[in-house]
């Protein structure tokens, strides 16, 4: 039996379908080995990314693992000037998670939420459940009853 997460519970709480993988007794560490240790398309798992815009104001990004977030189309769909990885030492305080066990779900506090539009192409995606050796999957839609202030972009680089 998989330990369950915070994020499963929220889920659960929520009654939103998910799947959970576990990765826990193996090496993988970058998105892309998790992807592979899980035999998952590497475009159907996505990260969760934490930034902050010049104007101090905090926005949550989810790409694929197979990809990179691209900084201007960020801050562009955001109406900011400018955006920026927030530092590893203040995600913890911040969201209450660590990196590489980061998920959109179960933050501290919600933060507006932008996932990569190619989300879109798949019925479910894969991202982390709150715990680094864990992941969830759920259909993407279904976390707008989560997480409230969420929209689909073009937020990847070329």
């Amino acid at each position: 039996m998989i330990e369950k997460t915070n994020v499963m519970r929220i889920l659960d709480r929520y009654k939103i379908e998910y799947k959970h993988y576990s990765y826990v007794d193996t090496d993988a560490v970058s998105g892309a080995e998790v992807a592979a240790v899980l035999h998952q398309n590497p475009d159907q798992v996505f990260k969760t990314l934490v930034t902050v815009s010049k104007s101090k104001k905090y926005y949550v990004f989810m790409v694929p693992v197979s990809k990179e977030l691209d900084l201007k189309k960020a801050a562009h769909c955001t109406t900011e000037k400018s955006i920026e990885m927030i530092k590893s030492k203040e995600l913890l305080p911040l969201t209450g998670y660590i990196h590489g066990g980061c998920s959109p779900v179960g933050m501290k506090k919600t933060f507006p939420t932008v996932i990569d539009i190619s989300a879109k192409n798949f019925d479910t995606i894969i991202f982390s459940a709150g715990k680094i050796g864990y992941q969830v999957e759920a259909d993407v839609n279904n976390l707008q009853k989560i997480l409230k202030d969420i929209k689909f972009e073009d937020i990847t680089v070329v």
